[in-house]
């Protein structure tokens, strides 16, 4: 963990802010700013970029969105642990639900919150987390509490939610493609066009994302899958695998 002396001779806490909200971003950059023992060092609205500045900068704590452009707040938290980066994160949610809170804990995060949060409480979230805790629905858990606390929420979540190979979410790679197309509002013969796969294999693959997000229809997929940062309305770039 990083921290610098400050000129009252208290720990510094170095702070990366990460929103694509310019307005909200800014007024967490100064909300926190008038607290005397952190300071912002760097601010991001890309997901990709986080990451960079969370490998060159390594600042104390990250405050992130969870639903960024490019890489997603999960699937960057995901990285940074799984690299073994010092740098802890927060996540932030507008759809605060306890579903995601365990994501977010599954993707290695040290806080979870919604955005609508004090200041004064963000501030006593980021000073918990910077002295080793973990902080989820209020609650300021050890590691091992935290590891309890999900497996008493969900039975069985790691293995919903930990599939090898996926970054955080229960689809599998050809699944994510084909989701980013039904989001992009294409039609099943368009994406099967995309990505040189036939018709009928599209609508197997839908068929499987409705029935793992337990919902009727595509629209309701997308707002399932945007409400959890999977994917954003920005998703447009598609790589088909061959």
């Amino acid at each position: 963990m990083k921290k610098r002396e400050n000129g009252l001779g208290m720990n510094q806490i170095t702070l990366l802010i990460v929103d694509d909200h310019p307005l909200f971003r800014q007024g967490v950059v100064d909300a926190l700013s008038l607290e005397p023992d952190m300071r912002i060092i760097a601010q991001s609205a890309a997901g990709d970029e986080a990451l960079e500045l969370i490998r060159t900068k390594k600042p104390t704590i990250a405050v992130m969105d969870v639903n960024l452009p490019g890489m997603n707040g999960q699937q960057i938290t995901h990285q940074a642990s799984q690299d073994r980066l010092p740098t802890r994160i927060i996540l932030m949610t507008g759809y605060d639900d306890v579903e995601q809170a365990i994501h977010a804990a599954l993707a290695g995060a040290h806080g979870y919150c919604s955005k609508d949060i004090e200041p004064q409480s963000l501030s006593r979230i980021i000073r918990e987390v910077a002295e080793g805790k973990y902080v989820f629905e209020n609650n300021v858990f050890t590691r091992r509490e935290l590891e309890l606390w999900v497996e008493d929420r969900i039975e069985g979540a790691r293995r919903s939610y930990s599939e090898p190979g996926t970054p955080f979410h229960p689809l599998s790679d050809r699944e994510m493609e084909v989701l980013a197309c039904v989001v992009r509002g294409m039609s099943n013969k368009e994406i099967a066009t995309l990505l040189g796969i036939s018709h009928q294999t599209v609508k197997n693959h839908v068929t499987a994302i409705l029935r793992k997000f337990g919902v009727e229809d595509r629209t309701q997929a997308v707002v399932y899958a945007l409400k959890r940062g999977w994917v954003t309305l920005k998703d447009t770039n598609i790589h088909p695998q061959e």
